[in-house]
């Protein structure tokens, strides 16, 4: 769309009959404030109450979105905006659409995604009945401390639905989500791309609607939540799988010789097999982190990463296949060791304990060595697909 405009208020509408007018008129209000040349736009996302007339006898544009979703609303009507900057809200007068002159003040400073921050430690204001309690104590403050920590945005209020932004940012994030996860999918992929991000404070009032809001707290959360997760492979995968190799390995080296005493308590092979498999489960969860961390670049849903490209230039399929066979083969020597003993009784009966802190580490071994080559061929053959790779 040929931008034409200098800015676009855009609100996403399935039924608004009850606040839509009005918030139309605030938005007009704002754009004559803020001393720009601008429009309202209402993407219509399915309105059977009349909100589509209501829009148009109030002066707004209005762009009909089949595809069902607050994602796709959106990104119908961002596709439709004649904006090179565009403001996006919700229709049900929550947000005071006649107050953005903030945002705009951002934009002409050069500032790429500006989110409005209803926090008051970002300086915003949450009028009295304006959000549950659930949301306001747990849900928000809950999600945007994993969105500052998952991704280092600076943004405090990381799911405002008040924000703007600019075309081209919008351009190069390259957003797929259809849902409600397409406002978390826009500050992450803002920040992973160093997009030039702020905030300026707002109010949330309590929206003008006599129907409750097409918000689910519980369920939108966890939608949100889930999306963080998959974005960041680090924080679902790396982090907890070095953790879980770290504790196990070190409890297979200190139980290796022999039995342990933890205070009172007696370790032994036992917990051996508990320190293996934290190991084994460990290592699933850091090739997942790589894995996953590739296809997702693949696809496009990741930009490409300079500390994963360095790795790949130093390791290889060859070099995985290098480093799975030399622990299969130190696996084998650990088999043969036990063998050995079990010789040394003519091949009777023997004690558990005996040959347990021989064949744990020689199985955990065989089975890191294979997996390891299984890992290497699997990320080779989605290097094939990676620009630039040096995976081969």
């Amino acid at each position: 769309m040929t931008t034409t405009l200098d800015l676009t208020i855009l609100m996403p509408c399935l039924n608004e009959a009850e606040t839509l007018a009005v918030c139309i008129e605030k938005a007009r209000q704002g754009l004559q404030r803020a001393g720009v040349q601008g429009e309202v736009l209402i993407a219509d996302n399915g309105s059977t109450d009349g909100s589509v007339a209501i829009a148009q006898q109030a002066g707004a544009r209005v762009v009909s979105v089949k595809d069902k979703g607050y994602g796709s609303a959106l990104r119908g009507g961002i596709e439709a905006a004649q904006g090179r900057w565009i403001i996006m809200g919700d229709a049900d007068d929550s947000y005071d659409f006649s107050r953005i002159e903030g945002f705009v003040q951002k934009f002409r400073e050069g500032y790429e995604l500006v989110m409005g921050c209803r926090l008051p430690s970002g300086g915003g204001t949450i009028a009295p009945g304006a959000m549950p309690w659930k949301n306001r104590w747990i849900g928000n403050p809950s999600l945007s401390f994993v969105g500052r920590l998952f991704f280092q945005c600076p943004a405090r209020d990381f799911h405002c639905g008040l924000r703007g932004f600019t075309r081209a940012a919008y351009d190069q994030m390259e957003l797929q989500t259809s849902g409600m996860e397409f406002a978390s999918e826009m500050v992450i992929k803002a920040t992973l791309k160093s997009l030039k991000i702020t905030e300026v404070p707002i109010t949330l009032h309590p929206d003008g609607r006599s129907r409750p809001p097409h918000l689910k707290p519980w369920r939108d959360g966890w939608r949100h939540l889930r999306f963080m997760l998959l974005y960041s492979p680090r924080w679902l995968f790396l982090y907890p799988g070095l953790f879980l190799m770290t504790v196990g390995g070190a409890g297979m080296v200190w139980l290796w010789p022999g039995p342990q005493s933890f205070f009172a308590v007696k370790l032994d092979v036992h917990t051996m097999l508990y320190a293996a498999m934290a190991v084994l489960i460990g290592f699933q969860a850091v090739s997942f982190a790589v894995i996953s961390k590739v296809f997702a670049i693949s696809a496009g849903l990741l930009p490409e990463d300079a500390k994963l490209n360095r790795l790949f230039q130093h390791v290889n399929l060859e070099v995985g296949l290098l480093a799975g066979l030399g622990l299969i083969l130190a696996g084998l020597g650990g088999s043969i060791h036990a063998m050995m003993l079990w010789k040394q009784a003519s091949f009777g009966q023997l004690q558990p304990a005996v040959t347990f802190h021989s064949v744990v580490p020689a199985v955990l071994m065989l089975v890191l060595g294979c997996q390891v080559i299984l890992t290497s061929f699997l990320l080779s053959v989605l290097g094939l697909r990676r620009k630039g790779s040096k995976l081969k």
